[in-house]
């Protein structure tokens, strides 16, 4: 504890205090952040990382003058808790939440609760979240009528404006704080369900060839204006200029910009002038779209002056999908998630290990490269290091641990475990140290492997990207595969080889810590 103070106040030359309003000295002294969390976002998906079908100089710039982590993950290989873990620190499994977000669900996050938002409002920065929510809104049951229930605005943002879902899921609308971008009263939100047989119907909505994977149907009525201004190739354009227009308006204060892409989930609807400038399809061409986007927030920094109090942390909510979109860019020559095993929805490394990068100048070490264990879940404790609050903060019930040191070049082991979620509990799995533990066969992920499929992955999933699993034989499981599933990822990080039967002792007392914390966190 003592070490990361004297840390924190040799980086600042500042004795904190707990007051909520800072002097304009303080202010200067305190850094920016910006956390770009993009979206399905593989391991494999940058030429930082050894993507050679697509290009992404201005993220590879980000590692070139920063940290990039290669052994960094989220707490589920789902979007939603992963989302929820980002913000909060607390694992996903604690609500119950294993999947995607519900239509009409409400607000997972506790409007009580310490988050990542929270954390900077307490030392007077400004807040925004623009992009992706999908973490629901209000009390009760949301019925998408304005003024929207508790949402970003009661967990940490004084601003938000975004996809208030998932691109690939209605409402399409954008809503800026508590009203849909182009709200009129006389014509609201209408839900309609799946199954709705009455005369409204669904407001129209753009559509897209079936190579930019899936774009689910319109669950909507009314709110016709609102579904006009929504362009899903304009998206990443227009959080881009909000983004950089917010980092303008609030340069004189420090500020948290959490920049939620859409990119990379699909559909893969990068805007036109990027389309057919990678060699990966849509997917690589949402991927240089994002890119672009990155750099547009690093150019506006450097236009007001803020680069070199500002840290960029650059991560993704899962690893890459294999959806149609996925596939083409495999067949290709692109890796989605470069040589790990698993995709999206699972818990094999594919999954959950994502890209992680921290640019801070002058204080993160440039160019380097880190191995140590560190998780998106620790964003929380690692901020309230960054501000001076680590002491007068209760973080005693969090999951998350200060990764800071591990930011600024510090060697040694700063998570000693993790619990990893896929889409089933079954699987729900711990990496201590080297060791990779998951209870059950396969990646408790999808399993879809027929042309018309939406959601490949398994054995099925793996044979096709070219992989190997010694449990697996011509995309099946093999009948004599074991029934639980241990890796070595320092000698084997790709998963080619489960030595459960191997090691009989670390089993054991992985097993037992296991069903220790789905014990603790009633995990059935």
């Amino acid at each position: 504890m003592m070490k990361i103070n004297l840390c924190f106040l040799l980086l600042t030359g500042l004795i904190c205090s707990c007051a909520q309003k800072q002097t304009q000295e303080e202010k200067q002294i305190l850094p920016n952040v910006i956390l770009i969390y993009a979206d399905d976002l593989g391991y494999g998906d940058l030429s930082c990382q050894g993507a050679t079908k697509v290009q992404t100089p201005n993220i590879d710039k980000l590692a070139e003058e920063g940290r990039r982590f290669t052994d960094a993950h989220t707490a589920s290989a789902v979007c939603t808790p992963s989302r929820y873990a980002l913000l909060t620190g607390e694992y996903p499994i604690r609500i119950d939440s294993w999947g995607p977000l519900a239509t009409l669900n409400k607000l997972l996050i506790d409007t009580t609760t310490l988050t990542v938002g929270k954390v900077f409002q307490n030392k007077g920065y400004q807040t925004a979240c623009l992009g992706k929510w999908h973490l629901g809104f209000g009390t009760e049951e949301n019925d998408w009528q304005v003024p929207l229930g508790a949402g970003p605005n009661e967990v940490g943002f004084d601003y938000y404006w975004g996809v208030p879902f998932v691109n690939s899921g209605s409402p399409f609308v954008y809503v800026e704080n508590k009203t849909v971008v182009g709200y009129d009263a006389n014509d609201p939100l209408v839900y309609l369900g799946r199954n709705y047989k009455g005369d409204l119907k669904p407001s129209p909505t753009p559509t897209f060839p079936k190579e930019a994977s899936k774009k689910s149907d319109n669950l909507f009525a009314g709110a016709l204006e609102a579904h006009k201004i929504y362009d899903d190739e304009k998206t990443g354009t227009y959080l881009t200029e909000k983004a950089t227009d917010w980092i303008t308006k609030n340069k004189e204060n420090p500020f948290f910009l959490y920049f939620a892409t859409t990119n990379i989930h699909h559909p893969f609807t990068p805007a036109p002038r990027f389309k057919g400038t990678s060699q990966a399809g849509l997917y690589g061409d949402y991927i240089h779209e994002l890119d672009w986007m990155v750099g547009e927030l690093v150019k506006s920094l450097e236009e007001n002056g803020l680069t070199e109090n500002t840290m960029i942390v650059f991560t993704s909510d899962n690893g890459g999908m294999l959806n149609l979109g996925g596939r083409i860019a495999v067949d290709k020559g692109h890796k989605i998630n470069g040589d790990l095993l698993g995709f999206k929805f699972g818990v094999w490394e594919g999954g959950h290990r994502v890209p992680f990068i921290v640019k801070w100048p002058g204080k993160v070490p440039e160019n380097t490269v880190s191995d140590q264990l560190i998780s998106s879940l620790d964003m929380l404790a690692t901020f309230a290091a960054l501000t001076g609050q680590e002491e007068s903060l209760s973080l005693a019930d969090k999951n998350s641990v200060n990764v800071l040191p591990a930011f600024l070049g510090e060697e040694g082991t700063v998570r000693e475990e993790l619990l990893l979620a896929p889409r089933k509990a079954t699987n729900l799995s711990l990496r201590q140290g080297k060791w990779m533990y998951i209870p059950a066969q396969g990646s408790g992920g999808f399993n879809g492997s027929k042309p018309e499929h939406h959601a490949w992955g398994g054995p099925a999933g793996v044979e096709f990207v070219g992989g190997k699993n010694s449990d697996m034989e011509n995309g099946k499981l093999k009948e004599e595969a074991p029934s639980a599933q241990l890796y070595n990822l320092e000698t084997d990080p790709n998963q080619t080889q489960n030595i459960v039967n191997d090691h009989p002792e670390i089993v054991a007392k992985m097993d037992a810590r296991l069903t220790e914390l789905r014990e603790k966190y009633s995990v059935k």
